[in-house]
């Protein structure tokens, strides 16, 4: 062999010994590295809820109160609105808003002059009817006594009768006359009707007022009440004397009252009832301030949970309960709605599906499906296992598993 073939010969077998080498190494880079075996599904760790205590409630004998809800105005039982009684100029007025007045006070005075001529006017008349009286009875006594001797006829001792009555009358109308121009002098002198506190000056001195012109209301709020309109399918559990907590605007504490009257009638346009609730007196409260509040219809105590732990997005209302460490759901049967009276909470009674003792998840935890571990933590802020309560402390911890949160 001659050496140049030995040569060529070398280089081939360089050449297939460097493709043979770039053909593994291409084909192990498409390949990829190992892949690693996937375990078995009973190995995959399963997933955990963590609650914090917010997030449960327990289910328990509570005081249920059943409320109704108002709003209404406030008024004063007690007002009164002082009127012009005679037609007259105002000459005085003495009082203004937010004074307080006594009943019977002078708040201030029309003018008087026509009806000071009007009562001497009707005196005058009235003593001239006096004088006519004494003239007819004496005519009638002389009369008598002329019937007695002869001298005049019956016919004319009883046309002296029927004169003196005649006159008797024209007295008692002149006296009537007299009386009524008394008053009306008397009218126009302006007093305070009730006791209160002065809300409206409507009128200024120097108007001439008419019969009915309004001049000064008054208002007492040692008594004030609520109006408060409700629908006639609510009134079937109100009663006499139901407690009611309010909140007034401008008025800081809660304030009580109590219903005192239901109107018999409904009003035409809305067919609404009136109720009326006496309110405790209260620095601060006013006529016409708007309150709103609840009504205590009903009261008793019974196993409740809060209401928001019941859920709605099934048929049949239900809650999740945490029995062992797992979400389980319960069907429930509901009863009395209302606010607990201890926590002032939504709650609602239970009739049947839960136990006294279960605690149940409350609708903020989102929803939850059936069979869901879960896990509560303390007080102190550390998740415990609620399937693991029990198990013995010795135990090697296990490793930690995944929130759903």
């Amino acid at each position: 062999m001659t050496p140049r073939w030995r040569a060529g010969a070398g280089v081939a077998a360089a050449v297939v010994v460097a493709a043979g080498i770039a053909l593994a190494l291409g084909l192990f880079r498409q390949a990829g590295p190992p892949a690693t075996p996937t375990p078995p599904l009973s190995a995959v760790p399963e997933s955990m809820l963590e609650l914090s205590p917010a997030d449960v409630a327990r289910v328990r004998p509570q005081e249920l109160v059943r409320t109704m809800e108002i709003t209404g105005s406030l008024k004063a039982v007690n007002s009164s609105m002082l009127k012009a009684r005679v037609a007259a100029e105002l000459q005085s007025l003495t009082v203004r808003e937010g004074d307080t007045v006594r009943a019977g006070q002078v708040l201030g005075q029309l003018d008087a002059t026509e009806f000071a001529l009007r009562l001497k006017q009707a005196q005058e008349q009235a003593a001239q009817a006096r004088a006519q009286l004494e003239i007819a009875e004496r005519a009638l006594e002389n009369n008598r006594a002329l019937v007695s001797q002869g001298f005049i006829s019956q016919n004319a001792l009883d046309t002296s009768v029927s004169n003196a009555a005649a006159a008797r009358a024209a007295l008692l109308a002149a006296g009537a006359a007299a009386d009524l121009a008394r008053k009306a002098q008397d009218d126009t002198v302006l007093r305070a009707p009730i006791d209160g506190q002065v809300s409206q000056r409507l009128a200024q001195p120097g108007e001439r007022l008419g019969v009915d012109a309004r001049i000064v209301e008054i208002i007492d709020l040692s008594r004030l009440e609520i109006e408060a309109a409700l629908p006639p399918q609510d009134l079937g559990a109100l009663r006499i004397g139901a407690l009611a907590s309010l909140r007034v605007e401008g008025v800081a504490p809660i304030v009580t009252a109590r219903v005192t009257r239901i109107n018999p009638a409904a009003q035409a346009a809305t067919r609404a009832v009136m109720v009326y609730l006496a309110v405790d007196p209260q620095p601060g409260l006013r006529q016409g301030l708007f309150a709103q509040g609840q009504i205590e219809l009903e009261r008793r105590t019974a196993l409740a949970l809060p209401v928001s732990a019941v859920r709605i997005d099934q048929a049949r209302p239900y809650a999740i309960a945490m029995e062992d460490g797992r979400a389980v759901p319960h069907a429930l049967e509901l009863g009395l709605r209302g606010q607990g009276a201890a926590e002032r909470e939504a709650l609602v009674e239970v009739r049947s599906g839960l136990a006294e003792g279960a605690t149940v998840l409350r609708g903020g935890v989102g929803t939850v499906r059936a069979g869901t571990r879960l896990r509560l933590a303390t007080a102190t802020g550390t998740a415990v296992d609620a399937a693991a309560r029990g198990a013995d402390a010795a135990s090697p911890p296990a490793a930690p598993a995944s929130s759903a949160r």
